[in-house]
């Protein structure tokens, strides 16, 4: 859904509420757990802590969304539970407008780990201009105690704006995993960083 202005309180509701029960727009669930082979695949690792408290603050941190803190993304509702099923709206402010895409929680990423590596992954659902699905981790480094933040992501375009624009589009994406790394460090470093 594209828009001219910020939409209100009550516009984001109306938009989770409709998106509730629309399907993912792609397929398989669990893509972004594989490298792809077309090139639409993006990942970052980066170091963001070291040791226990840092990752409990990352670890906090995710699960509070607060790698989305960047200032032009929002996820709605606040504070959304990191379960399957959960719908949160992402808006996007680009360029002069804005956008709401819908996305569902598909699986936790710590269901497949160790109690040092918890995450998620969401899918787009139809009303997304973007198909595709992404990844965010948070994870202790055994050989040294790092704590990493990894973001995996595969996409297409859905949205014909989207498809025109294809470029520019990919230019956010980068931004988003660059602004998104920023917070998630923000969030979590206590200064210790050791490389």
């Amino acid at each position: 859904m594209f828009l001219t202005r910020r939409p209100s309180a009550a516009v984001i509701e109306g938009f989770l509420d409709a998106s509730r029960d629309l399907p993912l727009s792609y397929k398989p669930v669990g893509i972004v757990r594989h490298a792809a082979i077309d090139g639409r695949f993006d990942e970052q690792v980066v170091v963001i802590g070291h040791g226990d408290e840092d990752f409990e603050r990352a670890r906090a941190a995710l699960t509070d969304w607060k790698q989305f803190d960047i200032g032009w993304v929002e996820t709605f509702p606040e504070g959304a539970p990191i379960v399957a099923g959960t719908v949160v709206a992402v808006l996007i402010r680009h360029f002069g407008f804005w956008s709401l895409n819908g996305c569902r929680v598909v699986y936790p990423a710590d269901s497949w780990k160790d109690e040092r590596h918890v995450g998620f992954a969401y899918g787009t659902l139809t009303n997304h201009a973007e198909s595709g699905e992404e990844l965010f981790e948070v994870f202790t480094d055994p050989q040294c105690g790092n704590v990493l933040y990894r973001i995996r992501a595969m996409s297409w375009p859905q949205a014909t704006l989207a498809r025109v624009g294809q470029p520019i589009v990919r230019a956010l994406q980068a931004r988003f995993r660059r602004d998104s790394v920023a917070a998630m460090k923000r969030a979590t470093s206590s200064g210790r960083v050791r490389l």
